[in-house]
């Protein structure tokens, strides 16, 4: 059978290319898979278990089953790349994405998030109160003046990802509604990154959920970070992946 590999983040440098068909047999799992990827590419080692996979845009471990056609990811740390595999360059540009994507709740654009739409649209009368958190590219980064960002993200698993965790947090905490919004593509100093907005009728749960929602996000959705400095570029340093989220077996 064959199957899709996107290589995501980093993983595209290290690995030569954005994406390949790669021949398996009959009943291959995704470990399978990702052996015979590391035996081809070994620098996959340095990333020490701490690659996850997707199938078919959902997180799964390597005891998953393939099937012909299927679209396997490999997932470096969300957020950035990973500690013990930066990659540093001169300049260039990550490929533009088609956007925006919109589900009931969240939203990938590539042009600037303008919140007033948003609030307009989620307030009402019943609410007491709106959390939001507004993610900034600030002018500096572990010392170093940063000159921009560009963000990139596996598209359609981003935009499950966010849908799933404001139907989470919606059941989690006593709130009303909830908008999430991330940009990708190439972002200035002071311009929003990310926008989250909850509603509800009291301020605690919606600060509440407000947090768990940004925290989570930064750890779960697909989205990496590359900032460019006057000197090169590094991949930003990914976050840890929760417990809840398979590695690949080192």
């Amino acid at each position: 059978m064959q199957v899709r590999v996107l290589y995501l983040g980093m993983l595209r440098e290290i690995a030569g290319c954005e994406r390949e068909t790669v021949e398996l047999g009959d009943a291959a799992t995704a470990g399978e898979l990702y052996s015979k990827l590391q035996q081809r590419i070994p620098r996959l080692q340095e990333f020490r278990g701490a690659i996850a996979l997707a199938v078919n845009y959902e997180y799964s471990d390597g005891k998953t089953a393939l099937h012909d056609n299927d679209e396997v990811a490999l997932i470096p740390p969300v957020s950035g790349g990973s500690d013990a595999a930066q990659v540093s360059h001169g300049s260039g540009t990550e490929d533009e994405p088609v956007l925006p994507l919109i589900s009931e709740h969240a939203m990938l654009v590539s042009t600037s998030i303008d919140p007033e739409p948003l609030l307009e649209q989620l307030k009402q009368p019943e609410d007491g109160a709106v959390a939001m958190f507004d993610g900034i590219v600030r002018n500096n980064s572990r010392g170093r003046r940063t000159l921009y960002l560009d963000y990139s993200g596996y598209e359609p698993m981003a935009l499950r990802k966010m849908e799933q965790l404001a139907t989470a947090a919606l059941g989690r905490f006593a709130i009303r509604d909830v908008r999430i919004v991330h940009r990708l593509g190439r972002l200035q100093i002071g311009e929003s990154s990310v926008y989250i907005a909850v509603s509800s009728a009291h301020r605690a749960a919606a600060f509440d959920a407000c947090r768990w929602l940004i925290d989570t996000l930064k750890q779960t959705v697909p989205i990496w970070k590359k900032e460019y400095f006057e000197d090169g570029a590094v991949w930003a340093d990914g976050e840890p992946f929760p417990p809840d989220v398979p590695r690949v077996s080192e």
